[in-house]
């Protein structure tokens, strides 16, 4: 009986393994719209779990695990320092973690 139970619980460890493994973050712009959406997801607020798992699910993921902010200094070598800004203001920058 041990050691049925010892590979059940092997087997449970391998699978939810796997199943963390397959996430992936997202780095995107976060563009201003009129409806606050970009502040949702920069912020984390709860309003932006909508937006976050929509983009999620366009890239056949099933949903979003978090989204936050991020810096510009976080990105590493993706974004060049001072191109970042226009006459609108300087662009800001979400990570979408993204579960299957």
């Amino acid at each position: 009986m041990r050691s049925v139970s010892a590979v059940l619980a092997c087997g449970f460890i391998m699978l939810t393994s796997a199943a963390s493994a397959d996430s992936r973050v997202f780095i995107i712009a976060n563009q201003a719209d009129a409806y606050g959406v970009d502040q949702c997801l920069a912020k984390g607020d709860k309003c932006g779990a909508h937006a976050a798992r929509f983009y999620c699910q366009s890239r056949d993921f099933a949903g979003a695990t978090s989204y936050r902010r991020v810096d510009p200094e976080e990105i590493t070598g993706t974004v060049p320092k001072g191109e970042n800004c226009n006459h609108a203001g300087c662009t800001e920058y979400v990570a979408i973690t993204c579960q299957r």
